[in-house]
């Protein structure tokens, strides 16, 4: 995605998207029982809950695309928690991905056009399956600032082979069709995670049809695919759900102070209490022309593109205070609450680059060496001198690098750090930061240098759009790297590196963590580099 504002006013309440890999690919690329699994395995053919499902076999693995995990959340049943998807004696043509779910940007990738009826899942299986492997499951939660993306975009091969598990990637509902919270709405607020968790459900039911193991499923999640993997260990409905959880770029512990994210963007965490998310909702149905006892209603009758002229406030709009998240994921964390699985949590080393890139892509004088005392005072308050002593324009080459590496040692990595240190006390965690500066430009930024920005660690692991993006040695073996690191922990919980040191686990005063950076994968004192001291 490039991470352009919509609306920079300084009085917006709107929340923006936070950038969580919509790659423009267009420039860069181009619960029922389960049924007996098939006797090969390694067939493009595969009985399941949801049908047979015929997809397809290459010399490099298996495909099945476009499986529908839960009935489609049209008409009627628009804003209704999902229902699963129980069709034993369907035929399902799985050669092709399904629809991405409505959303305000075009979507990359080769699927039908976004619709409402979008709630499918892709399985890549490795070269080699059979039924004695029970490999580990991966479930992929795509990023997007819960607003945008598709799990289509994410080709799992090379991530499936080299780890040899097996990789599910999903779509959920998004934006206002996934956390419109209305008065009355049961499950308001709360649909897009409603239907990652229906997706761990089908797993459950599904996985060993293909050769996997449903008792070993780790969930993976990027930028607002991470924050929802992280509100789903706090969540008493995904108990026996989860075995291991992962989350890049996100946790349960971010929040961006006034102007953080973009200016005019009020103080905010990627969680929404219940009363807030209801205002927003009644608010943009007001706006829609929705109102009183019939609100709903009056809502389910409008046309797709007249809701998504709200989708941008529900951004980072994921509600507690309900049935799903009863309470405030980083609170949870706090108390040692959570769900206790080994965790691996982690960055990138230039987090908020992408986001003040597409500011300046917008606005080209939004940050200058005239404003940046101003942006500081903003979202610093009583602590603006403190920051600007231990940031001063004079140490960076330029005001929007200054801007970018306060935000991100604020917004990003002291809270990651932070969330590593409290998860640390209750289950085996462990920290790592991507730090590549060579990293592909996913997200297309030409105004200031992206470094490792947000977003731009996936092509490491996946290949985006069916392209691999790596294009030097280094890089490649970063990939390799990291795709031993997250499968190895998928296997047995515990992260092995090849060629690398080893990946010790996090304590409740780690300061030293496992840096994949430009030129080796080593320890650095990531608590000093970030300034955590100050922060957390």
């Amino acid at each position: 995605m490039r991470p352009t504002p919509t609306n920079l006013s300084p009085t917006t309440t709107t929340r923006l998207p936070v950038l969580a890999l919509f790659v423009t690919l267009c420039v860069i690329a181009g619960c029922s029982t389960a049924p007996e699994p098939d006797a090969d395995p390694s067939s493009a053919t595969v009985a399941t809950t949801s049908g047979r499902l015929h997809g397809v076999a290459t010399d490099t693995g298996r495909t099945f695309l476009g499986v529908p995990y839960a009935e489609p959340p049209t008409g009627e049943h628009r804003w209704t928690l999902p229902r699963t998807a129980a069709t034993p004696d369907a035929d399902v043509d799985a050669s092709r991905a399904g629809s991405p779910c409505p959303q305000g940007l075009p979507v990359p990738g080769d699927h039908p056009a976004p619709s409402e009826d979008c709630l499918t899942l892709n399985v890549t299986t490795p070269r080699q399956t059979d039924s004695d492997m029970h490999l580990p499951v991966m479930v992929w939660w795509h990023g997007g600032g819960y607003t945008s993306g598709a799990g289509s975009s994410y080709d799992a091969q090379r991530l499936a082979d080299r780890g040899n598990v097996l990789v599910v990637t999903i779509n959920y509902r998004l934006g206002v069709f996934g956390y419109l919270g209305m008065p009355g709405m049961a499950g308001g607020g709360d649909f897009g995670l409603a239907d990652q968790i229906e997706s761990l459900r089908w797993v459950q039911s599904n996985a060993s049809a293909f050769g996997g193991d449903p008792d070993n499923v780790t969930v993976v999640g990027e930028s607002a695919g991470a924050m929802s993997a992280c509100a789903a260990l706090t969540s008493p409905s995904t108990k026996g759900l989860i075995d291991k959880a992962i989350m890049a770029s996100g946790n349960c512990m971010l929040r961006w102070p006034d102007g953080g994210l973009y200016p005019g963007v009020p103080a905010h965490t990627p969680y929404a209490s219940r009363a807030d998310n209801q205002s927003t909702s009644v608010e943009a149905a007001r706006r829609l022309g929705c109102s009183g006892d019939d609100a709903i209603a009056c809502l389910r009758k409008l046309p797709v593109d007249r809701l998504l002229s709200v989708n941008a406030e529900f951004s980072d709009n994921l509600a507690y205070g309900t049935e799903l998240l009863p309470d405030d994921p980083a609170e949870v964390i706090r108390r040692g609450d959570q769900h206790q699985l080994p965790v691996i949590t982690g960055g990138n080393h230039d987090e908020q680059r992408s986001f003040v890139g597409g500011l300046l892509m917008a606005q080209p004088d939004a940050v200058t060496p005239e404003s940046y005392p101003d942006l500081i005072r903003t979202a610093f308050g009583p602590r603006a001198s403190e920051v600007m002593s231990r940031y001063p324009l004079s140490r960076f080459p330029s005001a929007p690098i200054a801007w970018s590496t306060v935000t991100t040692d604020a917004v990003w990595s002291c809270p990651t750090l932070e969330g590593a240190r409290l998860m640390s006390t209750r289950a085996p965690t462990h920290i790592y930061e991507f730090a590549d500066e060579t990293a592909p430009n996913v997200n297309q930024i030409t105004t200031i240098p992206q470094g490792a920005a947000h977003a731009t660690d996936t092509p490491y692991y996946f290949d985006l759009g069916g392209k691999n993006l790596l294009t030097t040695p280094r890089q490649h073996q970063i990939g390799d790297q990291m795709i031993d690191y997250w499968t190895s922990f998928a296997h047995n919980g515990t992260p092995r590196i090849t060629g690398g040191p080893d990946a010790d686990a996090a304590g409740p005063d780690t300061s030293r963590v496992l840096q994949f950076g430009t030129t080796a994968t080593r320890e650095v004192d990531y608590a000093a580099d970030h300034q955590c001291g100050f922060w957390i």
